[in-house]
């Protein structure tokens, strides 16, 4: 199991036994602002569905810290710019912001996504008015390569800002 520099920091592999709930806890409207707002019980379960079954297409997983649950972090598949790369997105409980949480787990999840040895690249994509996920692409070693309009959910377009992390030494 991977460690960060924080000897109780740990990403835990998604499970079926509490992905769901996990979901649940970070589906709050403040947690959900920059992402086109809460989801509804069906997407939640089908979204748990997806990150269940990313079989080599990419991994999430759980956030712990001392062995409570923090968060959720993961990569996926998907092609942008015309290249398959990975993207990196996270969701930390409140009780857990503002103590770098979020910045060790991208550090982590950028191992993780280094180790599988698909993509060369490892892109998040944070609202531009998103501070604190901006701060963490910073924190967690991403280059800033400008702005963009991405479309997320389905039908909902919005500034953010493409940040990316090299993987591979080629």
């Amino acid at each position: 199991m991977e460690r960060s520099h924080r000897p109780d920091m740990r990403l835990e592999p998604w499970s079926d036994d509490d992905g769901l709930a996990l979901l649940r806890q970070l589906n709050t409207p403040e947690m959900t602002e920059h992402l086109g707002g809460p989801e509804t019980e069906e997407k939640l379960a089908d979204r748990h569905r997806r990150y269940l079954g990313l079989d080599g297409r990419g991994a999430m997983f759980r956030i712990t810290l001392d062995g409570e649950v923090a968060g959720s972090i993961g990569f996926w598949e998907t092609t942008w710019q015309g290249e398959q790369v990975w993207e990196t997105g996270w969701g930390v409980l409140p009780a857990f912001q503002g103590m770098g949480v979020a910045a060790d787990a991208a550090r982590l999840v950028t191992g993780r996504a280094r180790a599988a040895g698909v993509h060369a690249h490892l892109h998040a994509f944070p609202a531009t008015d998103h501070g604190a996920s901006n701060a963490v692409c910073r924190k967690a070693g991403f280059t800033l390569r400008g702005e963009a309009m991405i479309e997320y959910p389905k039908g909902n377009w919005h500034a953010c800002n493409d940040w990316r992390i090299t993987l591979t030494t080629d």
